[in-house]
């Protein structure tokens, strides 16, 4: 299966702390920008961050024990690369909205899953499977 790359646009209220933390903190390289607007290359994918005010929080759903933030993104990593980033999220101090965990275990759809909010209070997801991508849309 070839993926191709999605294009998302968020709103945040300061481009300083978008920066900082997509560009800085997560590692995304930094694209094209204006006064207004930001592009973060989310391995491989295009995020767009846009000055506006922030939405604060929103409402969810439960999945598996947990309340899910709704809307949320994220990006579906290796197991590897999930590790990897969810050490560097604890040790710089992100406070979790669902701590880094396997949920679905044993189960089909099993995967590891952390979510968290930028500074501007969007929530996103990284999850990973043991099987990807045969693992992402099974039944």
């Amino acid at each position: 299966m070839t993926l191709t790359p999605f294009h998302l646009a968020i709103p945040v209220d300061d481009l300083n702390s978008a920066r900082q933390f997509y560009g800085e903190l997560l590692g995304c390289p930094e694209g094209r920008s204006a006064d207004a607007w930001v592009d973060f290359n989310l391995y491989g994918h295009q995020l767009v961050c846009h000055r506006a005010p922030s939405r604060g929080d929103s409402a969810s759903n439960p999945v598996d024990g947990d309340a899910v933030p709704i809307p949320h993104f994220g990006v579906v990593l290796t197991m590897d690369a999930w590790r990897t980033l969810a050490d560097r999220l604890k040790e710089a101090g992100v406070d979790f909205i669902i701590e880094p965990h396997v949920r679905f275990e044993g189960e089909v759809g099993e995967q590891a899953t952390l979510f968290f909010r930028d500074p501007a209070g969007n929530a996103l997801e990284f999850k990973a499977f043991a099987d990807i991508p045969g693992a992402l849309f099974r039944k």
